[in-house]
């Protein structure tokens, strides 16, 4: 005996539209009985446009058709009940006619509708598919590094902006930067993107951190001398900390081109990392003679190190007051980066009142106790 093939059948997941789909269908049985028991010379049958109407503002076009095509039989139902010959009447198919009419007009405007979230869904997940390659989630551990990040666009439905952050391993250190474009819109995503590539392409080649720097500086004053105007070529720059943390020592070099200063947690002391010899921003290398020199500083297992845009500390309360992100550090009890940029992303938000105003990123840097 042949065992018989089984025909797996899908099933359209439920919906709450469903449900609510009961109620235009129970407006067309109350109107229709209502329309029966009342006398011929005072019509309810106009009012059953209504049920499409309403179906339209919750359900999808094909739903809203049905509905309209069982408001249609019933209206024609009522005729025949009550006389056969009010069917031929002008007044009657005055109404069918308009129930028809108005019911293919609020079915199409919902198929309208319907195509267009379908094609800003696309839009936008093609959007956010392109911003995350732009702007690749950093890994959470990097040699003998834990590593987390966070970022807040200040532009509705972006993830990115102007700030920026990366890192590359090489041979046996880790490098990182993060930065903040002059501007915003396109034009600082763009150039965020073509720092980010250079950044990538170049930290693996560069013997010292001096090296890259000047080379992501002739990269971004070349770019921008090609896509500025003239008259603005000055105007652009893009301020940055490059960092580079070997395996072995336990210490670190930062380069800092016109960026805020990061944070150096160690137990429950926060110690701002000041540059001895601060650079000026990147893409005004060329009218400065900038001396790119980086500066050392010990990075002990256990230690966290928090890099941040200005977003960040420039961030203001409904009352004008800036974001305190030093005393804010200060105050975390945890262990962890991730908890960390967790906590400060919260009390962040909370400070300004649920939305940034400006792009604003962090990282948190913390070499691993055993090591």
């Amino acid at each position: 005996m042949r065992p018989r093939r089984l025909i797996p059948h899908r099933h359209r997941p439920w919906q709450a539209s469903d449900a609510l789909l009961a109620f235009p269908l129970g407006l067309i049985a109350a109107i229709v009985v209502a329309d029966l028991l009342t006398p011929i010379g005072i019509p309810m049958g106009p009012l059953l446009v209504v049920a499409p109407a309403i179906t339209a503002s919750f359900a999808g076009a094909l739903a809203t058709a049905m509905v309209a095509a069982i408001a249609v039989v019933g209206l024609v139902a009522v005729g025949v009940i009550l006389d056969q010959h009010l069917l031929s009447t002008m007044y009657f198919q005055s109404q069918i006619i308009s129930l028809v009419v108005v019911s293919v007009i609020v079915t199409t405007f919902r198929y309208l509708r319907d195509r267009r979230v379908r094609e800003l869904a696309q839009v936008r997940t093609v959007s956010e598919a392109a911003q995350r390659v732009v702007l690749r989630p950093l890994p959470q551990r990097l040699g003998p590094l834990r590593v987390a990040s966070v970022y807040l666009a200040a532009q509705e439905q972006a993830q990115i902006g102007g700030d920026l952050y990366a890192a590359a391993r090489t041979a046996d250190a880790t490098r990182l930067i993060v930065g903040d474009v002059m501007g915003k819109g396109l034009t600082a995503i763009s150039d965020a993107a073509l720092l980010l590539y250079t950044f990538r392409e170049a930290a693996h080649r560069q013997a010292s951190l001096s090296d890259l720097v000047t080379y992501l500086d002739r990269s971004v004053c070349w770019n921008l001398a090609e896509s500025s105007e003239p008259e603005k070529a000055g105007e652009c720059f893009i301020t940055a900390a490059v960092v580079d943390i070997p395996d072995t020592p336990q210490l670190m070099r930062m380069v800092t081109c016109g960026h805020p200063p990061p944070l150096l947690i160690r137990g429950r002391q926060v110690t701002t990392l000041h540059p001895t010899s601060p650079a000026p921003p990147l893409g005004l290398g060329e009218l400065t003679t900038p001396d790119y020199r980086a500066d050392t500083f010990a990075l002990e297992p256990g230690d966290l190190l928090l890099l941040y845009t200005d977003g960040v500390i420039e961030a203001r309360s409904p009352g004008g007051v800036f974001y305190p992100l030093a005393e804010r550090a200060a105050s975390w009890c945890g262990d962890s980066p991730s908890s960390l940029v967790h906590h400060l992303r919260a009390d962040l938000l909370a400070h300004v009142g649920g939305r940034v105003t400006d792009d604003a990123a962090m990282i948190a840097i913390q070499r691993a106790p055993d090591h």
